[in-house]
């Protein structure tokens, strides 16, 4: 016997946000005011988002020196050593260029952001139909509560950004905390994100995935990570309320 899922958990950036620009200029501000390459492209940027900033910023000063940029998706996990030299990380560069991106982003971060087409509507749709709704990023959780109210308010039951003493996604915490604070079964549960770093955490967590299409990643790509289902617009997502 089918029945719904009591609740949708999203992704932000390239799911239920347009995040680019606003992330691109910001870190691009980070990199140049420490004396790095600061002209990166929205295209570049989109590949180097999805694991948090202290992997953006990695991955960016990885690739100014001469990594593909096809390459960059192994920076943050335990393949990174595969292109990294000696001497090409500076972690006290990173930890400064971070530490001035977090407030900056979080000051900038609605300056050209915007939802994507239908993600308001879909997100009062089940308000209405009494679906629990959560946003769990690894953008700063400031900058994840500010956007929350801002362009959303009172569509999410639950929000949650990267912070202390809760490991990022892919690990499986995040979303733990967000069923735990909903009071919802896993079984109960299925998580929509826009990229691999979301396919694995919905793996590790145990949820099913929906990957949307209008994000930061490609079909393709997507693809080639285990991705299955798919959604091409906001109203594909809600008919996946369903399962065994």
């Amino acid at each position: 016997m089918k029945r719904p899922y009591r609740a949708y958990l999203f992704d932000m950036d390239g799911t239920v946000l347009n995040t680019l620009t606003d992330l691109t200029l910001s870190l691009n501000k980070a990199l140049v005011t420490f004396g790095r390459r600061g002209d990166y492209t929205e295209a570049q940027v989109r590949l180097f988002f999805g694991s948090g900033i202290a992997v953006a910023i990695r991955r960016a000063l990885l690739f100014e020196q001469g990594v593909p940029i096809e390459k960059l998706v192994l920076v943050g996990t335990d393949r990174e050593e595969e292109i990294v030299r000696p001497g090409m990380i500076d972690p006290d560069l990173e930890e400064k260029i971070r530490t001035f991106y977090k407030p900056w982003y979080e000051e900038h971060c609605n300056d050209h952001t915007a939802p994507y087409a239908g993600i308001p509507e879909l997100l009062r749709r089940m308000k209405g139909q009494g679906i629990l709704t959560a946003v769990v990023s690894n953008k700063p959780d400031g900058a994840v509560e500010k956007l929350a109210d801002d362009l959303f308010p009172g569509c999410f039951d639950y929000t949650a950004g990267e912070k202390d003493g809760i490991r990022r996604k892919p690990a499986p915490d995040m979303l733990e905390a967000a069923l735990k604070y909903l009071n919802v079964a896993k079984e109960d549960a299925v998580y929509i994100g826009d990229s691999e770093v979301d396919l694995e955490t919905a793996k590790n967590t145990g949820l099913p995935c929906i990957s949307v299409l209008w994000g930061f990643r490609d079909r393709d790509f997507l693809v080639s990570h285990g991705a299955t289902t798919f959604a091409e617009k906001a109203e594909d997502i809600l008919p996946w309320k369903e399962h065994a």
